[in-house]
């Protein structure tokens, strides 16, 4: 097994866990609609930071990093528009 398929297999494996990790908090806040403790920075700072994860992935040409925020930057967007809406 080469560097580069270990790297992949991790990076994919991470991307996995991270992605899942947004799918509760995305699911219980939809079904609540409650999220007077969620943070509005927080979530404004993190859906920036997905996206530009998401874009270097692109430029690198690395499916696991574009998946992986591709999806989680889908489920952290729901999470913040629903904090701007029911704020």
């Amino acid at each position: 097994m080469t560097s580069h398929t270990l790297a992949t297999i991790l990076g994919s494996i991470a991307a996995v866990c991270t992605t899942i990790a947004f799918l509760p908090q995305a699911i219980k806040t939809i079904k609540t609609k409650h999220t007077k403790d969620l943070s509005l920075s927080m979530y404004t700072l993190l859906n920036l930071g997905i996206f530009l994860w998401f874009c270097y992935g692109i430029l690198i040409k690395e499916v696991p990093v574009i998946l992986a925020n591709g999806i989680t930057w889908i489920f952290t967007m729901t999470i913040l528009a629903l904090i701007i809406k029911y704020k």
